[in-house]
């Protein structure tokens, strides 16, 4: 299966050392350690010792907002629902993120194939496919481009036009009612361009049974491309934004927190990458970023949803 990706397993946490506040070091030193500690440039053992990081309390009571839209370089009324979802974020900073996924019920459709010369660049990546097949047969269905979710939250259906975003984006920004809470750390490191993302996840809601699932989608930040617009013109230099490239690990819908995630009544995820040229072929990871969210695996809602930049 092509992917664009080279990424690697999440390491479980099973053993640990805490203190009474908050975990000193969560790395279980003498278990499987499932990272690639090759894209660290030099001991892992100085890793483990000196950069693995040390997370502070969380005191964050903000429940954050990730649209997904679902888009196509072909899809005539695409362009205006990304630029929604772009102002949505820009006047939501650090609240608001998106991730426009190219895909369509089908999977991959009309509106995301590659039709050389006019759109040369493939969107698409083998998660994002997978995802769109999902809903369109499942959970209320998704219907086609452009169409959204916003925290994955169930109005009717899952999947929204652009003209419900603005009010759902509102009605989940002003929810103080926050289920689960969670905060990321990531060290890059340009020589072998290797990244290794790590992620505390803490339920807040003691009522909550239902299984967490936690995910972390790689997305570039920005690309010019072709883009047929809704007047059937092609633009040649559209900046397309917010790219999603695949997922760290290659699941779908990510995987399960379990008990052997969990540290001190918290649960750490990690996970380490090969940062990818961009679309273009082109290489720079001060463009590429990654949004991680947790979800509820009943309903599908997602909880809370954090970005973590790779490079400054």
């Amino acid at each position: 299966m092509k992917s664009y990706l080279t990424f690697f397993a999440i390491a479980c946490i099973s053993l640990i050392m805490v203190s009474c506040d908050h975990v000193e070091n969560p790395y279980p030193p003498g278990t499987s350690n499932e990272l690639d500690t090759t894209l660290y440039p030099g001991n892992w053992s100085n890793y483990v010792a000196n950069e693995w990081p040390v997370f502070s309390p969380n005191a964050n009571l903000l429940r954050n907002v990730l649209i997904e839209d679902y888009t196509g370089h072909k899809c005539i009324f695409c362009p205006a629902a990304g630029d929604l979802a772009h102002q949505l974020e820009e006047a939501n900073p650090n609240r608001v993120f998106i991730a426009s996924i190219h895909a369509g019920p089908e999977g991959i459709g009309d509106f995301q194939t590659v039709s050389a010369p006019e759109y040369p660049l493939d969107f698409t990546n083998p998660q994002g496919a997978a995802i769109g097949i999902y809903f369109g047969a499942n959970d209320g269905g998704f219907p086609g481009n452009p169409r959204g979710t916003v925290n994955r939250f169930n109005n009717g259906t899952i999947f929204q036009s652009p003209t419900q975003w603005t009010n759902m984006t509102n009605t989940m920004l002003a929810d103080n009612n926050l289920k689960v809470n969670m905060q990321s750390a990531l060290n890059y490191y340009p020589t072998t361009k290797g990244a290794f993302l790590h992620l505390e996840i803490e339920k807040l809601d003691a009522t909550l049974n239902d299984a967490l699932g936690v995910v972390s989608y790689l997305i570039e930040d920005s690309l010019v491309g072709d883009q047929k617009m809704s007047d059937n013109s092609h633009n040649t230099a559209y900046t397309h934004r917010d790219i999603h490239r695949g997922n760290l690990n290659q699941l779908t819908f990510g995987r399960t927190l379990t008990g052997a995630d969990l540290i001190n009544g918290k649960y750490y995820v990690n996970y380490s990458f090969l940062v990818p040229n961009q679309l273009d072929g082109n290489y720079n990871a001060q463009n590429m970023h990654i949004i991680s969210y947790v979800y509820n695996k009943v309903t599908w809602e997602i909880y809370q949803v954090v970005k973590q930049k790779i490079a400054p």
